[in-house]
This record gives structure tokens, sequence and C-alpha cells, in this order.
């Protein structure tokens, strides 16, 4: 079929869908079976169904509470063979969401949010910071080695992020080889989260990765679809490191069905990866709606590649406020310039420039959601599907607020790459953090693109 995102907007019809369970033949009643089924809203990227195959399609809203509450009711039962270790690790722009709504400070929201889940039977609540860590500190790398080889290599410049799962999709489905040979190798916090819990954190329990079920906290729903990728998959233990995505709305969705209450919850300190160690106050990193991939490689580019050290930075906003550059200069010459591109209407300018051989910039932080993470269709919409820009607005003062702490600083990551991943330069880091973007042959039609 057509890609519907080759339309300049980003108005694109929603496809709605009944998310099925896993197992359709489960009709044992248990204290879970009154939750309604997910309504999963496919247009939040290209998973707006026309790229997605009928396989994906089902393994895609199998990824819905149900599956959740089916580990739970395992876990009740007598038969500890089947037993999960349940884990659940929250995306920080998820935290401004329930912060918001609920009307608590970001480190209340956490704390009662990890009382709900535990008292569901949840056994490890993870907050995902750590993760973004790791995916900033290699995507500061790759991007020095990319500008230090730009006149070598054809493709090493420009530098897209690939955090952003709808972004990732679209260049792999449609933009192919123009673009994915551009892609930072870089895993995105979600999925080293993933090698962090399935790896990491499953070695220091003594588990086998298949004997814990981990499960993301998320914005948007094309997150399902990052966790169903073949490269994040472990064949030895038949194990994805992410075996379920729920948006931080389908969260709530629960609470609601449970009648209960955030502010009814008990405040439980959010758990840490090392040993009985728990976390702190919630903290974020540079970047006013999203991970700040764009601020922590520019500061850390200037410093690396020409001496300077920037410490504040000015976006200077071209077309519209969801695409702005950021540029340095040295001896009245331009040396770097980054961009901001957010939401589809933005990407497709940006490729078009590509396409043209016009395009000026070195790195772009790509984010197929206008307005950044924040604004994730799985948290920042109302009951008929549209924007809530009041609560965006609220969501965005509470990211705004928390304290920004540097990748550098994190003493534990630090730590991680000296006794797990065996130094940093070593094939380990290459194989635990990265992974390879290309293109997916598609249709001809879709082949076929004219913009």
């Amino acid at each position: 079929q057509e890609c519907s995102k080759k339309q300049k907007n980003d108005d694109t019809q929603s496809t709605s869908v009944d998310a099925l369970s896993s197992n359709d033949g489960f009709e044992e009643k248990n204290e879970f079976h009154t939750l309604a089924n997910a309504k999963i809203l496919l247009s939040d990227c290209l998973a707006c169904d026309n790229c997605m195959t009928s396989e994906e399609g089902a393994r895609v809203f199998q990824q819905n509470q149900k599956e959740l509450f089916r580990i739970l009711n395992l876990n009740k039962k007598c038969d500890t063979s089947k037993h999960k270790v349940l884990a659940v690790s929250i995306c920080p722009q998820s935290l401004p969401y329930f912060a918001a709504k609920f009307n608590l400070s970001v480190n209340d929201a956490a704390k009662r949010l990890c009382g709900f889940l535990k008292s569901l039977g949840v056994h490890y609540v993870f907050d995902t910071t750590i993760a973004a860590d790791f995916s900033i500190l290699e995507s500061q790398r790759e991007f020095v080695q990319r500008y230090q080889r730009r006149n070598q290599e054809e493709h090493a410049l420009p530098m897209f992020a690939s955090a952003c799962p709808g972004w990732i999709r679209y260049a792999e489905r449609v933009l192919t080889n123009l673009v994915t040979s551009h892609i930072c190798t870089a895993k995105s916090p979600q999925q080293i989260m993933g090698s962090l819990v399935k790896g990491y954190f499953a070695r220091q329990q003594n588990l086998s990765p298949d004997k814990i079920f981990h499960v993301i906290v998320a914005p948007c729903y094309d997150k399902k679809l990052e966790a169903l990728r073949e490269d994040f998959y472990t064949a030895l233990y038949n194990s994805h490191e992410v075996d379920c995505v729920l948006t931080s709305g389908e969260i709530v969705q629960i609470m609601e069905q449970k009648n209960v209450s955030m502010k009814e919850m008990t405040e439980v300190a959010v758990d840490s990866l090392f040993d009985e160690i728990k976390e702190g106050d919630v903290v974020r990193h540079d970047g006013k709606r999203s991970d700040g991939y764009l601020e922590h490689i520019f500061k850390h580019a200037a410093k690396e590649l020409f001496g300077m050290d920037v410490k504040e930075i000015t976006y200077k906003a071209l077309k519209n406020k969801d695409f702005q550059e950021v540029t340095l200069e040295k001896d009245g010459e331009t040396v770097l310039r980054f961009a901001a591109a957010y939401g589809f209407r933005n990407i497709q300018n940006m490729v078009l420039k590509l396409k043209k051989g016009k395009f000026l910039y070195h790195f772009v932080e790509v984010l197929a959601c206008p307005g950044g993470c924040l604004n994730g269709k799985g948290q920042a919409q109302t009951e008929d599907g549209k924007p809530d820009k009041a609560l965006l607005n609220q969501m965005e003062e509470v990211y705004a607020a928390i304290p920004v702490r540097l990748p550098e600083t994190n003493m534990h990551v630090q730590k991680m790459y000296q006794d797990w991943l065996e130094g940093m330069d070593s094939k380990k880091v290459q194989e635990t953090l990265h992974t390879k973007y290309s293109a997916v042959n598609q249709t001809a039609s879709n082949l076929d693109i004219k913009w």
C-alpha cells in the first residue's frame, strides 16, 4: 500500500484497532478479567498500518494490558516453573504525564506509580534514564568519529539520531538507502534498557533472561513496534529484550479499571539495577522535550573537536517551532550546524533538502511527534484523539523543572563500562549498545515515492 505519510501534514487518519489478547483461548476468570481491551491508535508514525505486515500487526496488538495480567496471573498460581520476574521500566517522558494529570510533583508521581505497579504484583520498577545515559554517550562518540571521517566517507555526515522508532521505521521502509547509512548506530534508550535488564540485571540476580518479563512504560505506540525488531531478540534464550510496551495512557486505563487514583497510592522508592540501592530524585538530560541528544552531542563535539566549552545553547526557530537549528562559530566560521526536526512535515522537508544536495547540517535530532516525546500519542491525547494542549503545556513545565544530570557524571555508567562491557572500545560495547539500520524491501509502489 501507499505510505500515508507522504502527504506533507501531520493529520493522517488514525487507525483504531482492538488489541488482541496473546492468549485468546484463555477464558479463566481472574482478578484482572474486567479490564477492557486497549484501543491502539496507529497514527503515531509509519505505524499507520500501511507499512505493517499482518504478523507485525498481530504481535503489536498483543502488547496490551492483558498480556501483563496474563503474566501476573501465572505468577499467582502454584506452578513455580512458569513464574516470571516482572520488571517495569519507565521512560522519563512518561513521568511528567502522571505528575501533570494527577497534580503531583514528578518525584511523588514516580514513587506513587512505583507503588501502584508493585501493588499489582510487579517485582521491580526501574527508571530508564541510565539507559539514555549510555545511548547519549555512545551517540556523542559516534558523531565525533563520523565528523573526523567526513572527508573519507561519503555517508559519514550528516548523522541522524536513532532514538525515535517512528522515524527509524519511516527511514527503513520508505526513505531506504538515502538515509539509513546516516543513522546513528547507538540503540535507543528503550532497547539499551532491555539489554541492561535482560543482560546485566539478569546476571546480577542469577536469572536466565527468559525468566524475566520486561515491560516498558512509554509515551507513544511506536515503541511497541521497536520492541519487535529482530535485532533485539536473543534466540539462545527465546527472549526479547523488551517483552511488552504499555503507553502511559494504558497504565491510567488500568488504574481506572481498578478504580484507584495515583493520589491514593503508597509511595515506594524506584528500584535501581545495582544491588539493594534505591533511586533518588528524578533527573533528566538537557533538552526541553526529548532526551537531549542535540544538546549533549553539540556540547561534546564543540569540546572534543574545537576545544570550546559551550555552557548555553541558543536555538533559532526556522519555518516553525518544531524545526530549529543550533550553530557553533569559531574564528568567524560556522564549524557545527545542528538541527532539531520534529513531526513528519519537518522530516519530509529535511529529506527533500538531502535529496537535492542542499543539506547543511552535521547532526539532526529527529522525532516523529510534533512537540517531541512528551507529545507522544500514548499520553498527550484527549478521548476523541486530539492533542491535549493544556496537559502538554503542563507536562513541558514539569519536565523543564526536573534537574539535569550529565551522562558523563553517572558513576554507575562508568563502572559498568569497565566491569560489564569490558571497556569503552570493546567488542561487547558494539554488541550490547549498538545495532544496524538498513533499508527494508517494499513493494514497487512504496519505493516509487513522489515528493
